[in-house]
């Protein structure tokens, strides 16, 4: 019998998750929406679908791409999304706010050197930037760098800098074309940024101030179930997280191997795109509660940034996020 692509990747998939293949082709499967984009924190769900191992799983998960993190979270709330990956700051203002429709179930990654503010070789220093045209897309985790950076250089960022808000697809165009004179962005726009001539890198998220105490970046990637689904499936929630992350441990160990599914997505050369997955620390499914739990630096840290984002007035006021975070899935 010929073997279709779709059954050779489902029978490959069976076998990294060491299922029976007449066990994989017999479960029925459950559908899952998923919340992405072309970010990297995406990337394990891209894998999960592409390569079968959802599948093989018994899900059947669709992929809806969204531009920003807060698009993505308007579609869990109206229910057209069921799982998301997100950064944290688009969640914390639904927390501020007093949602319950969703919940915080897994940290995807450590992306910490493919975010960052770049700026023309005459620029040395943070301070350098004052007087200048920073593009940022307002209310992200660049955003909230970029805040950060400034006040720690005693920079104003409302009087000494003219912050203008760029939408993230649009970065590359605009610092090339000098209509802003930096910009700060993430990956796949990081790369493309990094490639262009006489332009450096002046931090990255490394240099956040909540970054060597607690280990997190200005927006960490989060994993969010919407919870009228998740109340009612949660053995497909577990099920997600189980190949999710089976997807990560493929990023971390075989990135070569990871990137021939991503570079349709991203866009990024083969080189590129091993460079970028790379650059992350990718999490394992172990990993996880230890991450999630209510006395961890990571979730401190979560606090921590919450608290920041609301003196940056970034929030009307800091949530309790603990109360958002779930691990019974893991």
């Amino acid at each position: 019998m010929t073997m279709t692509r779709r059954n050779f990747l489902l029978a490959a998939a069976a076998s990294a998750l060491e299922l029976p293949l007449a066990t994989a082709y017999a479960q029925q499967k459950t559908v899952i929406n998923y919340g992405g984009s072309a970010w990297l924190g995406h990337y394990p769900a891209y894998i999960g679908i592409k390569s079968g191992m959802f599948a093989a799983n018994g899900l059947e998960v669709n992929w809806q791409s969204f531009g920003t993190s807060s698009a993505r979270l308007g579609g869990l709330l109206s229910g057209g999304v069921d799982i998301a990956g997100t950064g944290i700051v688009s969640a914390l203002a639904l927390m501020a706010r007093g949602s319950k429709h969703l919940s915080v179930i897994g940290a995807a990654e450590d992306f910490g050197k493919v975010e960052g503010l770049f700026v023309r070789n005459d620029v040395q220093s943070v301070r350098d930037l004052k007087g200048k045209k920073i593009g940022v897309t307002f209310a992200s985790s660049a955003h909230l760098l970029v805040l950060d950076l400034l006040t720690g250089a005693g920079l104003n960022p409302e009087r000494d800098v003219n912050l203008v808000n760029v939408p993230a697809p649009e970065l590359t165009a605009a610092f090339q074309s000098r209509q802003v004179d930096a910009a700060a962005a993430w990956t796949p726009h990081f790369t493309k940024i990094r490639a262009m001539p006489d332009v450096r890198l002046l931090a990255d998220d490394t240099s956040f101030s909540l970054y060597k105490q607690f280990g997190v970046t200005p927006g960490p990637d989060v994993l969010v179930a919407r919870r009228a689904f998740a109340t009612k499936q949660p053995e497909a929630v577990r099920k997600f997280l189980q190949t999710y992350f089976q997807a990560a441990v493929m990023l971390r160990d075989k990135p070569e191997e990871a990137a021939w599914y991503l570079t349709e997505l991203t866009g990024l050369s083969m080189a590129d795109q091993v460079s970028t997955i790379k650059e992350a620390t990718w999490y394992d499914l172990g990993q996880q509660k230890a991450l999630l739990a209510a006395d961890s630096k990571f979730a401190t840290g979560l606090q921590k940034l919450s608290d920041l984002l609301a003196t940056h007035k970034q929030l009307d006021k800091s949530p309790p996020v603990r109360e958002w975070i779930d691990t019974s899935y893991l």
